[in-house]
Protein backbone atom coordinates (compact mmCIF):
# COMPACT_ATOMS: atom_id res chain seq x y z
CA UNK A 1 0.00 0.00 0.00
CA UNK A 2 1.28 3.48 -0.84
CA UNK A 3 2.05 6.21 1.65
CA UNK A 4 -0.82 8.36 2.90
CA UNK A 5 -0.04 11.97 3.74
CA UNK A 6 -1.57 15.00 5.42
CA UNK A 7 -0.15 18.42 4.51
CA UNK A 8 -0.76 21.63 6.46
CA UNK A 9 0.79 25.02 5.69
CA UNK A 10 0.75 28.10 7.94
CA UNK A 11 2.15 31.62 7.50
CA UNK A 12 3.86 32.86 10.66
CA UNK A 13 4.74 36.52 11.20
CA UNK A 14 8.34 35.94 12.25
CA UNK A 15 11.66 35.25 10.58
CA UNK A 16 12.73 31.70 9.74
CA UNK A 17 15.45 31.60 12.43
CA UNK A 18 12.97 32.37 15.22
CA UNK A 19 10.41 29.89 13.83
CA UNK A 20 13.12 27.20 13.49
CA UNK A 21 14.18 27.68 17.12
CA UNK A 22 10.58 27.32 18.34
CA UNK A 23 9.97 24.20 16.24
CA UNK A 24 13.19 22.47 17.31
CA UNK A 25 13.42 23.44 21.00
CA UNK A 26 12.76 20.06 22.57
CA UNK A 27 12.96 21.32 26.16
CA UNK A 28 10.47 24.09 25.40
CA UNK A 29 8.08 21.94 23.38
CA UNK A 30 5.60 21.24 26.24
CA UNK A 31 5.36 25.00 26.90
CA UNK A 32 4.89 25.94 23.23
CA UNK A 33 2.75 23.08 21.90
CA UNK A 34 -0.51 22.64 23.77
CA UNK A 35 -0.82 19.04 22.54
CA UNK A 36 2.55 17.96 23.97
CA UNK A 37 2.51 16.92 27.62
CA UNK A 38 6.10 15.75 28.09
CA UNK A 39 9.41 15.36 26.23
CA UNK A 40 12.25 13.11 27.35
CA UNK A 41 15.48 13.64 25.42
CA UNK A 42 17.24 10.33 24.79
CA UNK A 43 20.17 11.31 22.56
CA UNK A 44 21.58 14.50 21.08
CA UNK A 45 23.47 14.88 17.86
CA UNK A 46 27.13 15.61 18.72
CA UNK A 47 27.30 18.44 16.17
CA UNK A 48 23.88 20.07 16.65
CA UNK A 49 21.26 19.94 19.44
CA UNK A 50 18.63 19.16 16.78
CA UNK A 51 20.76 17.41 14.20
CA UNK A 52 20.53 13.99 12.62
CA UNK A 53 20.66 11.40 15.38
CA UNK A 54 18.74 13.42 17.97
CA UNK A 55 16.14 11.16 19.64
CA UNK A 56 13.39 11.83 22.17
CA UNK A 57 10.18 10.42 23.60
CA UNK A 58 7.21 12.70 23.12
CA UNK A 59 3.98 12.26 25.04
CA UNK A 60 0.89 13.95 23.66
CA UNK A 61 -2.84 13.58 23.67
CA UNK A 62 -4.17 12.42 20.30
CA UNK A 63 -7.68 11.29 19.47
CA UNK A 64 -8.58 11.57 23.15
CA UNK A 65 -5.81 9.23 24.29
CA UNK A 66 -2.36 9.79 25.68
CA UNK A 67 0.36 8.38 23.42
CA UNK A 68 4.13 8.30 23.81
CA UNK A 69 6.28 7.82 20.73
CA UNK A 70 10.04 7.71 20.29
CA UNK A 71 11.04 10.13 17.56
CA UNK A 72 14.32 10.72 15.76
CA UNK A 73 15.74 13.34 13.40
CA UNK A 74 16.76 11.94 10.01
CA UNK A 75 17.41 15.23 8.17
CA UNK A 76 18.24 18.71 9.46
CA UNK A 77 19.03 21.73 7.27
CA UNK A 78 18.67 24.77 9.57
CA UNK A 79 16.62 26.93 9.15
CA UNK A 80 15.03 25.46 6.04
CA UNK A 81 13.97 21.83 6.54
CA UNK A 82 13.97 18.91 8.92
CA UNK A 83 12.54 15.42 9.00
CA UNK A 84 11.48 13.48 12.09
CA UNK A 85 10.55 9.80 11.97
CA UNK A 86 8.89 7.35 14.36
CA UNK A 87 7.89 3.69 14.39
CA UNK A 88 4.81 2.54 16.24
CA UNK A 89 2.71 -0.60 16.16
CA UNK A 90 4.40 -1.72 12.95
CA UNK A 91 3.82 1.52 11.06
CA UNK A 92 6.50 4.04 10.07
CA UNK A 93 5.70 7.75 10.40
CA UNK A 94 7.54 10.63 8.74
CA UNK A 95 7.03 14.31 9.55
CA UNK A 96 8.74 16.83 7.28
CA UNK A 97 8.86 20.54 8.09
CA UNK A 98 9.82 23.00 5.34
CA UNK A 99 10.30 26.71 6.10
CA UNK A 100 10.46 29.42 3.43
CA UNK A 101 10.50 33.20 3.53
CA UNK A 102 7.07 34.71 2.91
CA UNK A 103 7.74 38.43 2.94
CA UNK A 104 10.30 40.45 4.88
CA UNK A 105 9.35 39.23 8.38
CA UNK A 106 7.24 36.16 7.75
CA UNK A 107 7.80 32.45 7.24
CA UNK A 108 5.60 29.87 5.58
CA UNK A 109 5.84 26.52 7.34
CA UNK A 110 4.65 23.39 5.55
CA UNK A 111 4.35 20.20 7.57
CA UNK A 112 3.79 16.91 5.78
CA UNK A 113 2.88 13.88 7.89
CA UNK A 114 3.12 10.51 6.15
CA UNK A 115 2.35 7.03 7.37
CA UNK A 116 3.66 3.83 5.83
CA UNK A 117 2.12 0.60 7.09
CA UNK A 118 3.97 -2.69 7.05
CA UNK A 119 3.05 -4.92 4.10
CA UNK A 120 -0.50 -6.18 4.39
CA UNK A 121 -1.64 -3.90 7.20
CA UNK A 122 -4.06 -1.56 5.48
CA UNK A 123 -6.39 -1.35 8.50
CA UNK A 124 -3.98 0.58 10.73
CA UNK A 125 -3.23 3.14 8.05
CA UNK A 126 -6.92 3.55 7.26
CA UNK A 127 -7.57 4.19 10.95
CA UNK A 128 -4.76 6.78 11.24
CA UNK A 129 -5.16 8.62 7.94
CA UNK A 130 -8.56 7.64 6.61
CA UNK A 131 -11.57 9.90 7.00
CA UNK A 132 -11.85 11.03 10.63
CA UNK A 133 -8.23 10.05 11.35
CA UNK A 134 -6.85 12.30 8.60
CA UNK A 135 -8.99 15.19 9.86
CA UNK A 136 -7.77 14.61 13.42
CA UNK A 137 -4.13 14.55 12.26
CA UNK A 138 -4.67 17.71 10.20
CA UNK A 139 -6.33 19.42 13.17
CA UNK A 140 -3.43 18.45 15.49
CA UNK A 141 -0.83 19.75 13.01
CA UNK A 142 -2.80 22.98 12.55
CA UNK A 143 -2.96 23.44 16.33
CA UNK A 144 0.79 22.84 16.64
CA UNK A 145 1.57 25.42 13.95
CA UNK A 146 -0.90 27.88 15.52
CA UNK A 147 0.84 27.36 18.89
CA UNK A 148 4.27 28.02 17.32
CA UNK A 149 2.92 31.14 15.60
CA UNK A 150 1.47 32.44 18.87
CA UNK A 151 4.75 31.83 20.70
CA UNK A 152 7.08 33.49 18.17
CA UNK A 153 4.74 36.30 17.17
CA UNK A 154 4.20 37.23 20.85
CA UNK A 155 7.96 37.04 21.48
CA UNK A 156 8.60 39.37 18.55
CA UNK A 157 6.26 42.00 19.97
CA UNK A 158 7.86 41.96 23.41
Amino acid sequence: MANKSVVVERRISAGADRVWRALTDLEGMPRVLSGVERVEILERSPADPFGVGTRWRETRRMLGKQATEEMYVTASEPPVRYVVEADSQGAHYVSEFVLRADGPDATAVRMTFSAVPPAGVAGLLAKVLGGLGARAVSKAITRDLDDVAAAVEDAGRG
